[in-house]
């Protein structure tokens, strides 16, 4: 607590209010990380998110702060970032996310995130307030990260599968049921150094709005605020996301060891790729596309098209829904709060 002990009651809670985002966003997107790994029966579910979460923490020793950039200081005006702001936002994102954790739903914390952010800027200044070019990253974002991970997901189970052709799907699985750990791991890796740096860049964005940023201007996160993130996705991981989990791993369709292994391989590619050019993608509809993938390179009909139409309706919505939230949270509190 020594870290907050200049800084204001107002500032210190809405600190925090960021890190409950975080915890909600591990919480949420626990299934992103895990789902695959639990529905081929490889892990336990709580060995899983326990392997899930410790990979989630120790995300920020491999990416550099790319992300974490464009959410505090390319998707809204800088000079428009304010207590009310970041309040309204990270409302219309806890609000969303909520709402969808009961009902099962694995919608996208970061859209949450970045709709809540861009609903509560139009509502303070209007139109003008969106960074269009940060922005239009992240809305390309929406339709290349699923496709990649589509794609990337669904040749590598023809790959693999021309190159184990002689061996017995007994001793396939043996070999994937160990190379899962791998992929796993790699997918986790991938989550907590693309999610986690969303918040770590709106608590950055607030502490250059309180005029605790470097001298020269420069967007800076402090370690601090790296640390406090990566801890709290890594506890919401650590709680889980079972209902969630089920939806991912076994409703969408029925995977094997092999199928696990090239579904998160192909996402954590895709993650990997994003968090380096920093752009905030979705882990949510990265691994989906993934396991679309793996089910669509078996036969088309293996895959419940239903479920998965129910996931890209959620997708389409979860921007403008959690816009909407923030942007009322805005008119209705964050304007009397500076």
């Amino acid at each position: 607590m020594e870290l907050l002990a200049g800084y204001g009651p107002l500032l210190i809670f809405l600190i925090f209010v960021a890190l409950a985002f975080d915890f909600l966003n591990g919480l949420h997107d626990a299934a992103n990380s895990i789902a695959t790994i639990v529905a081929t029966r490889v892990l336990p579910p709580f060995i899983a998110v326990a392997w899930a979460a410790f990979f989630n923490f120790i995300a920020f020793l491999f990416f550099g702060l790319h992300v974490a950039k464009t959410v505090g200081a390319g998707l809204v005006m800088p000079e428009l970032i304010s207590d009310g702001l970041i309040f309204s936002a990270l409302i219309g994102a806890i609000g969303w996310n909520l709402l969808t954790w009961w009902a099962a739903i694995p919608s996208s914390s970061s859209h949450a995130l970045i709709g809540g952010l861009v609903g509560a800027g139009v509502a303070k200044a209007g139109m003008g307030a969106v960074m269009w070019g940060g922005l239009s990253k992240t809305l390309f974002a929406i339709v290349l990260s699923p496709a990649t991970g589509f794609i990337l997901a669904l040749f590598l189970v023809l790959i693999v599968s021309w190159l184990f052709v002689r061996l017995t799907p007994f001793a396939v699985d043996g070999v994937f049921r160990k190379l899962q750990f791998v992929s796993a791991s790699l997918y986790s890796l991938g989550h907590g150094g693309n999610d986690a740096q969303k918040t770590m860049g709106i608590i950055a964005a607030l502490l250059i709005a309180h005029g605790m940023g470097p001298s020269d201007g420069e967007f800076h996160v402090p370690l601090w605020v790296v640390l406090s993130c990566q801890a709290a996705m890594g506890l919401g991981t650590l709680f889980g996301g079972w209902r969630i989990v089920h939806t991912m791993g076994s409703r969408i369709t029925r995977l094997t060891p092999m199928q696990g292994f090239c579904a998160e391989t192909g996402g954590a590619i895709t993650l990997f790729a994003a968090t380096s050019l920093g752009v905030p993608v979705s882990t949510t509809h990265t691994i989906t596309g993934a396991i679309v993938g793996v089910g669509a390179a078996k036969r088309v009909s293996a895959v419940r098209w239903g479920v998965a139409k129910e996931i890209v309706t959620a997708w389409v919505v979860t921007l403008p829904a959690a816009a909407i939230i923030g942007a009322l949270t805005y008119w209705a509190a964050g304007r009397f709060m500076g």
